[in-house]
């Protein structure tokens, strides 16, 4: 262990260190240590087969995927990654480690390293690719009940919100108690977060990110969503990132912001010297129309992520791109030429972050590397239009299993594993009788 990790500890008098990896799902998995455990030990050891958890806990037949005999992998830690646990009643670290086969080489099944490998191919072609995070949150009241539906909190003023308060500074105010120490925890937890606003939804909340490495984003994005959750529950309420947690509200999206640089000069491959829109930046958004719909099980992971994707309900049907069109799953925000950048609107915020960052990307790898290109762009409105994604994950996983192209960017390994885990979930929802078939078919067929 070097140097720079004991100083750390050191001075900020660490007695424990949480040491994780996000499996497939985006949960964090791993060991709490003592400090000087960690420090001698310098690896953690973890079964392969936990990458493959369910949401619900439950593993596919994992042998395919791991081998019979379920070996450990080597679980190295970034320690660039380290962070103080603001929360902890005592000094407590949290490092993120990179999941590593007895030869040294990359874990396939592990999130982080699909996603350094989508950019290793970025920089193999002398670009340096940026993303910027928005994420969707709502506060809900606790309740126990998973049978019951969520309802909106309790402010200060002592009421829920009734209706929508889409940019309302006074019902952000509402919650300051929350929002000041997810502040403080935030700038403990080095987050970067950069702005905070009410979004459409009774209770949704929406915090941006600056742009930056994908894989420091998606670090960020992983902690983010612990650290809200955590502080939530000090304060008597919950925090969600279901994509659609309440019926008549609007979902929660993690719109991603992306860019290429040219990794010598620093210039935006997608503007010209005089500022136009260049070829490269007409084909990335080719890539997007045209792949995202086969890595849909990575950007809306679950059977309640195709409810947020609704017509008229502030999430897109369709890959359609425009100016500054908010009803497109493709949006380019105006910007100058430097900042020129695309949206990618259909990711929920129920996404494991580095599996959705790694996903849009190797969309737009795509569409550079085959020249796709775009449709027309729309000015009009893209709800009018049919729906071109996938409407539920049952079809979502069938179309990730048959894209060639994809699996090859992505590591053939991974997609089969992940589709095999998205159909065990599947499966297991598939199981539950709902409250709807209970009131209108118990007496009625």
């Amino acid at each position: 262990m070097n140097d720079t990790i004991t100083d750390f500890l050191a001075t900020h008098r660490i007695h424990e260190v949480e040491c994780v990896i996000p499996d497939m799902t985006g949960i964090a998995r791993g060991k709490i240590l003592p400090k000087d455990l960690f420090l001698s030990a310098g690896e953690m050891r973890l079964p392969k087969s936990v990458l493959l958890n369910t949401v619900n806990g439950q593993q596919p037949d994992n042998g395919p995927y791991v081998g019979e005999t379920d070996p450990d992998m080597v679980c190295l830690p970034d320690i660039s990654t380290a962070r103080v646990v603001p929360w902890a009643a005592e000094p407590v670290a949290v490092v993120i480690h990179d999941c590593h086969e007895d030869d040294g080489s990359l874990v396939q099944l592990a999130p982080r390293s699909v996603l350094r490998h989508v950019v290793s191919l970025y920089e193999k072609q002398g670009w340096k690719p940026v993303v910027a995070p928005e994420m969707e949150f709502y506060l809900v009241a606790r309740q126990q009940n998973p049978h019951e539906p969520l309802q909106p909190p309790l402010g200060r003023t002592g009421k829920s919100e009734a209706g929508r308060q889409s940019y309302s500074i006074d019902a952000v105010n509402d919650f300051d108690p929350f929002f000041m120490e997810l502040s403080q925890f935030c700038s403990v937890h080095r987050l970067g977060v950069e702005t905070l606003i009410h979004e459409a939804g009774a209770g949704q909340m929406e915090i941006n990110f600056s742009h930056g490495d994908p894989m420091d984003l998606a670090d960020r994005v992983f902690l983010f969503k612990r650290t809200v959750r955590e502080t939530a529950l000090r304060h008597g309420i919950f925090a969600t990132f279901m994509a659609k947690p309440m019926e008549m509200e609007p979902g929660s999206a993690m719109h991603i912001h992306q860019s290429v640089l040219d990794a010598d000069t620093g210039q935006n491959i997608f503007s010209h010297a005089d500022g136009s829109a260049s070829e490269l930046f007409n084909h990335y958004i080719g890539g997007l129309q045209k792949y995202v719909p086969q890595v849909m099980p990575m950007l809306a992971p679950y059977v309640n992520s195709y409810r947020r994707l609704s017509r008229f309900m502030s999430a897109p049907i369709n890959v359609q791109w425009g100016l500054d069109n908010r009803t497109c799953g493709i949006r380019i925000p105006k910007s100058n030429p430097q900042n020129r950048r695309v949206e990618n609107r259909v990711p929920g915020v129920d996404v494991n972050p580095y599996l959705a960052t790694a996903a849009t990307l190797a969309c737009g790898y795509l569409g550079l590397m085959e020249k796709i290109k775009p449709s027309d762009p729309m000015d009009s409105s893209a709800w009018d239009l049919d729906y071109e994604l996938p409407r539920h994950l049952e079809d979502a996983i069938t179309r990730m299993r048959g894209c060639e192209a994809m699996a090859e960017v992505l590591w053939p390994s991974f997609v089969k594993a992940f589709c095999a885990v998205k159909e065990l979930e599947y499966a297991t929802y598939n199981r539950v009788i709902s409250s709807w078939e209970r009131e209108h078919l118990l007496l009625l067929v």
